[in-house]
């Protein structure tokens, strides 16, 4: 019996020394490990709810960006439409333009023609008087007075001007 309470007794220490162990782990080693370990799950659960935060911020960024890209393309389109209706109306303007100098210039011609056509009369009427004259004082043989010769002249010239009546 000896060796029983032995036993019993060596069985009463290991029993007693690994609570005592166990309770040192506890206090020692236990409590930091876990709360390292809860740290960690803090760590990894606060970067899941960064990384999604960052993720619905990258969403929103690209709806936005999409509603942007669709404005610049409306407002591009916008412009084009402006600056065509603008050449347009500047064609108009343009073309109108030419057209009223075109005008004018043809009614300027028209009225130069007409004073180079007075102005050739009256120097041909000159040039025949001067004609006539001559002639006419070299049949006669004399020199007609300057009032016979405007009567002579314009008689003449009104004879020119008129058309030929058949």
């Amino acid at each position: 019996m000896i060796d029983a309470t032995l036993y019993n007794g060596d069985s009463i220490f290991y029993v007693v020394t690994f609570l005592l162990l166990m309770w040192l782990v506890k206090i020692f080693a236990w409590g930091p490990i876990t709360k390292m370990m809860q740290q960690r799950s803090d760590k990894i659960s606060d970067d899941i709810d960064h990384a999604e935060k960052s993720r619905a911020e990258a969403a929103d960024l690209a709806d936005q960006r999409q509603e942007a890209l669709k404005g610049s393309r409306v407002e591009a389109q916008q412009i084009v439409s402006t600056a065509k209706s603008d050449g347009q109306e500047q064609r108009g303007q343009i073309i109108n333009k030419a057209e009223a100098d075109a005008q004018a210039l043809k009614a300027k011609a028209k009225d130069d023609i007409a004073q180079e056509r007075e102005a050739a009369l009256v120097g041909a009427r000159n040039d025949v008087a001067d004609l006539s004259i001559e002639i006419a004082s070299k049949l006669i043989q004399r020199e007609l007075n300057a009032s016979d010769q405007k009567e002579l002249i314009d008689s003449y010239i009104e004879g020119l001007g008129k058309p030929h009546e058949s």
